[in-house]
């Protein structure tokens, strides 16, 4: 099976490698030994700014009955843009041979890993975002039934998920054993399923939230389920 066929971005964000791309199995085996593929990002061509060193732009300035303009533009600009001015300043610094001997240098490997897999969930988050409601397809729906019974009962419990955490709600995919999991994380290095690749992924940090629901976490959250991109989840991009 050629590389262009290989799904599913693994990342070290909720899913950490400890390096932030890495290529993974061509395809997931299910128990019943039925061999599912999806489409991998190729970390060698995807415009990401942990390799380009400049933000991704925003697909849309606002979503209608979601978020407005101004919430979106601060998070874009100050929180995603921030992270990546963040890991790119410790990545330039954890080059320098001095930082080696310097007592702060455990604190800096671990801000890094924390801001890169900020960058990486932000992409995630921005780029699969819809202004309108639809549904996964094909394998990925078959999936989702065969995992959590319904798509219904998976919306519940990934809402579920996204109340609970203090940071992020993702769903998340196994190249191991080819299953799905819904994970709650309140840190972006916290909660790490190791290889799983992160599918769709909810900022539920208030910076996320606060301009357009202020403390109002709940109803956020609900309305996101209703926001997500399936064909672009499907499509790996970001």
């Amino acid at each position: 099976m050629n590389s262009s066929r290989r799904k599913f971005l693994l990342t070290s964000s909720g899913a950490a490698l400890g390096t932030f791309y890495a290529t993974g199995l061509a395809a997931a085996t299910e128990a019943n030994g039925t061999e599912v593929e999806f489409t991998e990002l190729d970390p060698t061509t995807v415009a990401s700014g942990l390799s380009t060193g400049s933000p991704i732009p925003l697909r849309q300035k606002s979503i209608p009955g979601f978020l407005s303009e101004k919430q979106l533009g601060i998070h874009h600009k100050s929180h995603y843009g921030g992270a990546l001015r963040g890991y790119s300043a410790l990545d330039a610094r954890l080059q320098s041979e001095a930082t080696f001997a310097s007592d702060a240098l455990g604190s800096m490997l671990r801000a890094r890993v924390s801001k890169g897999n900020s960058v990486v969930l932000h992409e995630i988050y921005f780029a699969r975002l819809s202004e309108k409601a639809n549904k996964p397809e094909g394998d990925l729906a078959a999936m989702i039934r065969k995992r959590f019974g319904s798509f219904d009962k998976w919306e519940a419990d990934f809402i579920a998920a996204g109340k609970s955490a203090a940071g992020w709600a993702l769903l998340v995919h196994h190249p191991i054993n080819g299953k799905l999991y819904n994970v709650a994380s309140d840190e972006h290095a916290v909660s790490v399923l190791w290889m799983a690749s992160p599918l769709v992924a909810m900022d539920t940090y208030e910076h996320a939230f606060y301009v357009d629901y202020e403390n109002r976490k709940a109803q956020y959250v609900e309305k996101f389920v209703e926001h997500i991109d399936w064909q672009a989840v499907q499509s790996g991009s970001i």
